[in-house]
């Protein structure tokens, strides 16, 4: 089984490349903000940590994490979302070791795919087999934002001035797909990395 590292800038596609790996190749992905989420629910790992440092007035009425309380919480505190991420982005990295020595024991699937926006930031370049930077020029990133989630372009400007840039992806990464026209263009540059999908003639 090989481990793959998906990551790029806002609005590169990345659904629409991990979409295409999901029904066409025999593999699991893992999407690391949902597992974040997922991990910060009642009885997950970083619920408890979590609810010490915020206290209870973080949860809503069902005992739960409230996300809208705890993104108000850190909005104006960097110290305190520092602390957060102390726990939430070691909690994922640990899911996401030990699922992958659980995969690679079972020997069922030939990829594991893990997606996050800070893969290279957060170390995960020591432990994937390899990175993938999808890449879109940055007009049809914004107006991908603008359609999809009806950002503004201060909005944008703001996210973009986050991520790393294009020159710092391409550094940290082994392979780029070119997802900034049509579709099978970037399908196409898929198959030609791993082969034909599901038993396809090569």
């Amino acid at each position: 089984m090989k481990v793959i590292g998906v990551t790029g800038g806002v609005g590169s596609g990345k659904s629409l490349i991990l979409s295409f790996l999901k029904d066409n190749y025999n593999c699991e992905i893992i999407m690391a903000d949902d597992l974040a989420k997922d991990l910060c629910r009642k009885g997950e790992l970083c619920y408890k940590p979590l609810v010490k440092l915020l206290g209870k007035g973080a949860l809503g009425p069902d005992r739960e994490i409230d996300k809208r309380v705890m993104a108000q919480m850190i909005f104006n505190d960097d110290e305190l979302r520092v602390k957060v991420n102390g726990i939430i982005h070691p909690g994922v990295k640990k899911f996401i070791l030990e699922r992958i020595a659980y995969l690679r024991a079972k020997e069922k699937i030939d990829f594991l795919f893990i997606e996050a926006a800070l893969l290279i930031e957060d170390g995960y370049k020591d432990i994937v087999d390899e990175l993938w930077y999808i890449y879109t020029n940055e007009a049809v990133r914004r107006e991908r934002l603008k359609a999809s989630r009806g950002y503004s372009d201060e909005k944008i400007d703001d996210i973009m001035a986050s991520q790393l840039s294009e020159e710092e992806f391409r550094l940290n990464s082994d392979f780029e797909i070119d997802n900034s026209g049509d579709c099978e263009v970037s399908y196409r540059q898929i198959r030609e990395r791993l082969g034909e999908p599901y038993g396809q003639p090569e």
